[in-house]
């Protein structure tokens, strides 16, 4: 074992000494995000630039002896600000250039790394104002949220673990294994007020107590990263970013409820995730913090990734140990509980990524410091995906209780149009919680976002997943949007939910295709109740919630589809009403000519005119219309 003769706090001091020889850091987001816009190309230019400048470059500072002249390039996981990627951050400065290409990597190095100068035109400047930053600690993004988890995310290689023990990693797990007992930690957890992350908020020390009175010679731990939702990837990127953050989590979960040996149980859809979670569990094994004797207490502990198939039902803890044990991912009754009887008949313990990886900040800081932040029932910080149509789209963290209206205007920066502009008076609503939450309106701006409050308005924390939408959105559409997800990934075990979220989005279709009649909506509305009711899993008592949700909020728009045959949003392709603007149309013909149904007529030079019993709104004519003409397509 590499650190068999070393302790954590000489591990510790040896990196820091590495990294003061080092003149400049860069450090590319290399998060799924920015790869996909080409941020290892950037890591790779930066690397040979620096070289080819005959600078000294260093890429391992487990191996680096370098000197003050050493520029030290690393990547990093997911900084959070997707909206603006690929990021490169230049330290000591704390520069943060946004959108960065490789063409920009020159202008970088001479500027920033060899005369201490910022480039500013790679700076990100807001929209509305024109405002520029030069880092995160003046980006109202980043100045907005509280970063506890998501510490060390972005800054962090997440291949190195040296890295990771220099700011303070492994010393809590550690302390755990050596120092406290099981109940020790269980009420550590207990006290801090950490509810689990992955949706229901069940309080976490409670279920760790009920996992460790188990008496059994085999108890496993699962960390659930089957992170499913539309619009969420706070588990992923966790994963990507600091993987041992949650391997210490799990590790002092493993001490507290007598856990031998445990899963991590990632979606395939995230091989990223799963590639740095693989070589982060090699890496602990070799430090000898897995495996045989660990911190030579002589306890053993083991984990393996495991990679589920992609589905959306197994993020429900029964069906997830089902495909574990090489069985189809379905749930099953509760009671027994994973907790009584779980993996393989054994007492087991299940928590998503998110929670693990806030177990050691709270050994290391405290429960009391814990609970400070949040409300009186929903503690500490949540990690949040903000997407959809915001400026600034990203990865988040703030205190749980932080009202909607902050999110959205203030870290995500405002609204954003279908054509591009921000306009802040055009929020209409946001999803929260994926297809089992619901949505959130204007009246909802300012209510504190909690596992209550949510829970009081039909909607749910959820995951993390928040869906920003714009007044130009139809809700009816975006109800059978989720309705469509989960009807595809019902695993068909109980009738409720296999056949009734079938009708349930077969009566969404008559709905926004302008066959329905009142009696469709009173039909749809007693259907979602019996599916809510009877079926067996979270996945088809939840299935109804967005349909619900809009109802509530937005009946008006079912309504006009409905009764008067028309969508207010003019989204729904069947109700659109298509037309031609006589004034921008100067009768050049291309439309007749292309138009599949002869559905156009007109002379030459003079405004054309559209048969609306003919046309079949394929949009042909808008595609090929030069002069904007057309009217009804968004």
């Amino acid at each position: 074992m590499e650190t068999l003769n070393k302790s954590l706090e000489q591990i510790k001091i040896s990196y820091e000494s590495k990294s003061k020889l080092s003149k400049k850091r860069i450090i590319i987001c290399a998060g799924t995000g920015c790869i996909a816009n080409g941020a290892l190309d950037l890591y790779r230019e930066f690397i040979q630039e620096i070289k080819n400048l005959g600078l000294e470059v260093a890429i391992d500072l487990q191996n680096e002896n370098g000197n003050h002249e050493t520029v030290h390039v690393s990547s990093s996981g997911c900084q959070g600000f997707c909206a603006k990627g690929p990021l490169v951050t230049i330290l000591p400065e704390q520069f943060l250039y946004v959108h960065v290409k490789t063409s920009d990597i020159a202008e970088i190095i001479e500027k920033s790394i060899t005369q201490d100068l910022v480039v500013e035109r790679l700076l990100f400047t807001e929209i509305l104002g024109g405002k520029t930053y030069k880092g995160t600690n003046e980006i109202p993004f980043y100045v907005h949220q509280k970063r506890m988890v998501l510490d060390g995310c972005g800054i962090i290689d997440p291949t190195d673990i040296d890295e990771y023990i220099a700011h303070g990693g492994y010393f809590q797990a550690e302390k755990a294994y050596k120092e406290l007992s099981s109940l020790e930690i269980c009420d550590i957890i207990e006290k801090s007020g950490l509810r689990g992350r992955g949706g229901g908020g069940f309080p976490t020390g409670l279920k760790w107590k009920l996992t460790m009175k188990e008496i059994s010679d085999i108890k496993y731990i699962i960390c659930n990263g089957d992170e499913g939702d539309p619009g969420a990837f706070m588990d992923r990127s966790l994963m990507e970013g600091n993987p041992h953050k949650v391997i210490e989590g799990m590790m002092i979960a493993a001490k507290a409820v007598g856990a031998n040996h445990a899963y991590i149980y990632v979606r395939m859809e995230y091989p990223l995730a799963v590639q740095r979670m693989k070589k982060a569990i090699i890496k602990a094994q070799s430090y000898g913090f897995l495996g045989k004797n660990i911190f030579d207490t002589g306890i053993d502990f083991e984990i393996e990734v495991m990679e589920g198939a992609g589905a959306f039902v197994c993020g429900e803890e029964t069906a997830l140990m089902s495909s574990i044990e090489g069985k189809r991912g379905m749930p099953s009754p509760k009671p027994p509980f994973p907790a009584v009887k779980g993996l393989f008949g054994k007492p087991t313990l299940i928590n998503n990524v998110e929670t693990f990886a806030s177990i050691a900040l709270i050994l290391h800081k405290g429960s009391e410091w814990f609970s400070q932040f949040g409300t009186n029932t929903s503690k500490g910080t949540k990690t949040f995906a903000l997407t959809g149509q915001v400026v600034n789209t990203g990865l988040i963290e703030v205190p749980l209780g932080t009202t909607l209206r902050e999110i959205v205007f203030k870290i995500g920066g405002g609204i954003t149009m279908d054509n591009g502009e921000v306009n802040l008076n055009a929020f209409k609503a946001v999803q929260i919680g994926g297809p089992s939450g619901g949505c959130l309106t204007s009246k909802h701006l300012d209510m504190p976002l909690d596992y209550e409050n949510l829970k009081s308005v039909g909607a749910m924390v959820g995951s993390g997943g928040l869906v920003v939408l714009n007044s130009e959105t139809c809700m009816v559409k975006i109800a059978r949007y989720f309705m469509e997800f989960t009807q595809n990934e019902s695993c068909g075990k109980c009738v409720p939910c296999r056949e009734g979220t079938k009708q349930m989005l077969a009566l969404l279709d008559e709905i926004i295709e302008g066959k329905a009649t009142l009696e469709t909506l009173d039909l749809l509305i007693e259907l979602s109740k019996v599916v809510s009711k009877a079926s067996l899993c979270g996945l088809g008592k939840s299935a109804p919630s967005p349909v619900l949700s809009t109802l509530e909020h937005f009946r008006e728009e079912y309504m006009e589809h409905i009764v008067n045959k028309r969508c207010p949003n003019n989204q729904c392709k069947a109700l659109r009403t298509i037309s031609i603007d006589k004034e921008k149309c100067t009768g050049c013909t291309a439309c007749l000519r292309k138009c599949p149904v002869a559905a156009i007529s007109g002379e030459k030079k003079q405004a054309h005119s559209i048969n609306a019993e003919l046309c079949t709104k394929c949009g042909i004519c808008n595609d090929t219309c030069k002069f904007g003409a057309i009217v009804g397509f968004n």
